[in-house]
C-alpha cells in the first residue's frame, strides 16, 4: 500500500491513539511501524527501516546540545541566579511604570538565554515574580499574564530547544537558527515591555506606583545580584558569542556553557546535593525529548518513502489558496495543537509536512522556522488547554489563582506574539539578516 491510502490509515491510527490519551511518542512510533508494514508488506523490512532511522536520529551529534543546555539552565535556576537577576532588573528600573512586570519580561529574556525552555522560565518566574507583584499590590490577572506571556521568550531567544529540534528535522544549521531568533526574540521582548508600561499608565489601579518604590536592599543582596548578573551575562557571551564568532559549534558551546554554569553555581554557594538534583532534572527532561525525536524521525521517514508529502503538498497547492491561505491553515493547526500538546510534539507532527509546503510557495525556510516557533508558542497560551497557563497555575504559590485569570491576563501577549510572527513573514529580513552575515 502506498500513497493516499497509507497516509490516511497512518494518520487515522495516530489520531485515535492521541485522542485515547496515548503519549505522543508512543503514538508516533506505533503509527510509523504499522505504516511501514502496510507500505512494504513485510514486518522485517519495516522494522529494519525503522530501526536504522532511529539509530540515525539518536546518533546525530546535534542532539547533544539539548541535554547540555538543559543542564546549564537547571544549574542556573537552582543556584538562585534567576531570582537575583529579577531583583537586579527590578532595582535598575526604579520609577518606571509597571516596573515589576517589565523586570519579569527582561528577567525571562535573560533566563531564556541560558535555559532555552519556556516551561522552565514560566515555572521559575511564577515562584519568583508573582509573590513580589502581589506584595506591591499588582492586579492578580495582570501579574499572571505577564509571567505566562513572557515565559514564551524561552523558545525564541537562543539557545532554544525548539530551534534545535526544528534544525535537526529540517537539516538546517542550528547556529543559523540561533542567529535568526535573536532579532525577533528581542523585538518580542520589546513589545511586551511597551505593553507592560502602557498598560500600567492607562490602568493605574493595576499597578500602585507609590507603594512600588519600596525596594529591599542590603550589601549582601547587592553582592549576590552582581555575581549572578555578571555570571549570566558572561555565560551569554560565552555560549552565543562563541557560536556566532565561529569559535564553537553549538555542541561545544553547550559544553562550555555547562562548565560556566557550574562555576557560577559554586560562586553562588551550590552544594553537591543541588548539583546532583540539577543533573537528574535535566535527565528527566532530556529522555522524553530524545524518545520524541526518535519517534518523530520514524514518522517523517514514513511520510517521505510513501510519497505522502508530495501528495499532501499537491492537494493543498492545487486548492489555489496561495501563500496567505496556506499560512492561515498552518497557523490555525499550530494554534489548535499548541493548546492540546507540548511544543516539541507539535513540531514533530507538523514540520515534516509544513516545511516542504512553505518552500514550495517560496517562503524563506529560516524566516518560516521563526514564524512557526512563535505561533507554536502562542498555542501554549491558547484556551482551553494552553500548557504554559497550566504551568503557571501549578507553580504560583497561591491556591486561589484560577485558570481564567491567567488566560485573561495572557490574551494581550498572545495577540502580540501573532503580531510579531506576521512581521517576520512580511519582513523576513528580521530573521535572515544575522544568519546572512555569518553563514
Amino acid at each position: 500500500m502506498m500513497g493516499p491510502e497509507l497516509i490516511f490509515v497512518s494518520l487515522a491510527i495516530l489520531l485515535v491513539l492521541v485522542v485515547a490519551s496515548v503519549p505522543i511518542g508512543i503514538a508516533l512510533g506505533v503509527a510509523s511501524v504499522v505504516g511501514a508494514y502496510l507500505a512494504y508488506g513485510d514486518i522485517d523490512i519495516a522494522l529494519s527501516i525503522l530501526g536504522s532511522t532511529a539509530y540515525d536520529a539518536i546518533r546525530n551529534q546535534a542532539l547533544a546540545v539539548i541535554p547540555l543546555f538543559m543542564l546549564m539552565g537547571e544549574v542556573i535556576s537552582r543556584s538562585g541566579a534567576a531570582a537575583d537577576l529579577y531583583a537586579m532588573c527590578n532595582r535598575t528600573l526604579r520609577g518606571l511604570p509597571g516596573r515589576l512586570a517589565v523586570a519579569t519580561v527582561i528577567g525571562n529574556a535573560g533566563f531564556a538565554a541560558v535555559s532555552g525552555v519556556a516551561i522552565a522560565s514560566a515555572a521559575t518566574f511564577s515562584r519568583i515574580a508573582y509573590p513580589e507583584m502581589r506584595r506591591f499590590g499588582y492586579d492578580k490577572s495582570y501579574a499572571l499574564g505577564v509571567i505566562a506571556g513572557s515565559g514564551s521568550l524561552g523558545m525564541l531567544i537562543p539557545p532554544s530547544v525548539l530551534l534545535i529540534v526544528w534544525a535537526i528535522l529540517t537539516e538546517v544549521s542550528v547556529g543559523a537558527l540561533f542567529l535568526a531568533g535573536v532579532i525577533p526574540g528581542l523585538l518580542l521582548g520589546l513589545v511586551f515591555v511597551i505593553y507592560c508600561i502602557v498598560s500600567a499608565i492607562r490602568h493605574p489601579d493595576r499597578v500602585p506606583m507609590a507603594v512600588e518604590e519600596e525596594v529591599p536592599d542590603s550589601p549582601g543582596q547587592r553582592r549576590s545580584e552582581k555575581i549572578s548578573g555578571t555570571g549570566i551575562i558572561l555565560l551569554i557571551f560565552l555560549v552565543l558569542g562563541g557560536i556566532w564568532a565561529g569559535v564553537f559549534t553549538p555542541t561545544e558551546a553547550g559544553g562550555f556553557g555547562v562548565a560556566g554554569s557550574i562555576v557560577l553555581g559554586f560562586a553562588k554557594g551550590m552544594g553537591r546535593k543541588e548539583f546532583i538534583e540539577a543533573i537528574l532534572d535535566a535527565g528527566r527532561f532530556t529522555a522524553p525529548v530524545m524518545f520524541l525525536l526518535i519517534a518523530g524521525s520514524m514518522y517523517a521517514k514514513l511520510l517521505a518513502v510513501s510519497g505522502s508529502l508530495d501528495m499532501i503538498q499537491m492537494l493543498l497547492t492545487d486548492t489555489g489558496l496561495g501563500t496567505l491561505g496556506l499560512l492561515a491553515i498552518m497557523t490555525v493547526v499550530w494554534l489548535l495543537l499548541g493548546a492540546l500538546i507540548d511544543s516539541i510534539s507539535d513540531i514533530l507532527l507538523t514540520v515534516p509536512i509544513f516545511v516542504p509546503m512553505a518552500m514550495a510557495v517560496g517562503i524563506d525556510p529560516v524566516a518560516f522556522a521563526i514564524y512557526g516557533i512563535i505561533i507554536i508558542e502562542a498555542g501554549l497560551l491558547t484556551p482551553p488547554l494552553g500548557l504554559l497557563v497550566f504551568t503557571v497555575k501549578s507553580s504560583v504559590p497561591d491556591s486561589s489563582v484560577t485558570l481564567s485569570e491567567i488566560f485573561i491576563g495572557a490574551v494581550p501577549y498572545w495577540l502580540l506574539m501573532l503580531f510579531v510572527a506576521v512581521l517576520v513573514i512580511v519582513f523576513p529580513g528580521l530573521a535572515t539578516w544575522l544568519p546572512g552575515l555569518m553563514f
